[in-house]
């Protein structure tokens, strides 16, 4: 039963995320309990992703390399001083500056070959770029988000790296153990109960991370509502800005690194950020679920016509 209802959650993942980034709300009780499982659900995740990526395979693909590598640039270095770019002439509060460049520079969601393949978009670019901006994150991250744009959080730049470092390199490492233990024909007749454990992960994340949303909706719904088109509006406009930019590699790799863009891994900075993270940050990562969870439903429909014409 548990195996069978692991591949439901694997087939059925856009709507399963739809339907769990709301179960966090409804069930404040449950958030608050599943509360302690957000870093560890962020390591899970990235561990088992890491165990689908079938990396001698990865390696032979990648014979062009320009179109990760300038989505993996475009990612972790260009996005976030454009973001700054962008906000500026609105002028926004200190901790929204934050919260946007933080967006910006992080990698993207961990699902988001999955995410791809459901859409019928480019899975290796996705993967292949994730895959290593999510790597590559530690270094750029908190050079760019905090010393070149002269941000500041109540956490040493050092301290901020080596948390990433241990988050990423942690899941690297089950990733590695998994593998080995399973063995290639294990990992190829599970893949799809694979695939439903991530999605259970980012339940469980989806859950934890809305523990006093529920709250604060009701003591100010008109702020919480502010924060929430605030991180719409960050992920469209990136989803937006990353398509148009990449557009001459093609409709396909244009939205494909869309969806990288605009679907930024903000769990794996508030695990890193730990305590330090500021109430009003926790409060966008939570916001900025709802665009991750809902959109790839949307996009589903519309996006097989949006790729029937021509590159």
């Amino acid at each position: 039963m548990l195996t069978a209802a692991l591949g439901t959650l694997g087939r059925h993942a856009t709507l399963v995320m739809a339907g769990g980034v709301f179960l966090g709300l409804l069930l404040p009780d449950a958030a608050r309990l599943l509360r302690p499982l957000l870093a560890p659900a962020i390591l899970f995740m990235l561990a088992l992703t890491m165990v689908r990526t079938d990396w001698p395979a990865l390696v032979h693909r990648v014979r062009r390399p320009g179109p990760a590598l300038a989505a993996i640039a475009w990612l972790l270095l260009v996005s976030a001083p454009l973001m700054l770019l962008l906000a500026s002439p609105f002028a926004p509060a200190p901790d929204i500056a934050v919260m946007l460049v933080l967006f910006a520079s992080a990698p993207p969601i961990v699902s988001s070959a999955a995410i791809t393949l459901l859409l019928r978009l480019e899975p290796p670019l996705a993967l292949i770029a994730g895959t290593v901006a999510t790597l590559l994150v530690p270094l750029t991250m908190p050079p760019v988000a905090l010393l070149l744009l002269g941000l500041e959080l109540d956490v040493a730049l050092g301290e901020f790296m080596l948390r990433l470092g241990w988050l990423i390199g942690g899941a690297v490492v089950a990733a590695a153990v998994l593998r080995r233990w399973l063995g290639p024909r294990r990992l190829a007749e599970r893949a799809e109960q694979i695939d439903g454990l991530i999605v259970a992960g980012m339940i469980v994340f989806a859950i934890a991370v809305m523990d006093g949303v529920t709250a604060q909706i009701l003591a100010d719904p008109a702020g919480v509502a502010a924060i929430v088109a605030l991180a719409f509006a960050a992920n469209l406009s990136f989803q937006a800005l990353g398509a148009v930019a990449f557009l001459p590699l093609g409709r396909r790799a244009a939205l494909t690194v869309g969806l990288m863009s605009g679907n930024r891994n903000m769990g794996l900075v508030l695990a890193a950020l730990g305590a330090s993270a500021s109430p009003s940050f926790v409060l966008f990562v939570a916001a900025a679920q709802f665009p991750i969870y809902l959109l790839p439903a949307l996009q589903r429909r519309f996006y097989p016509a949006l790729l029937a014409g021509r590159d």
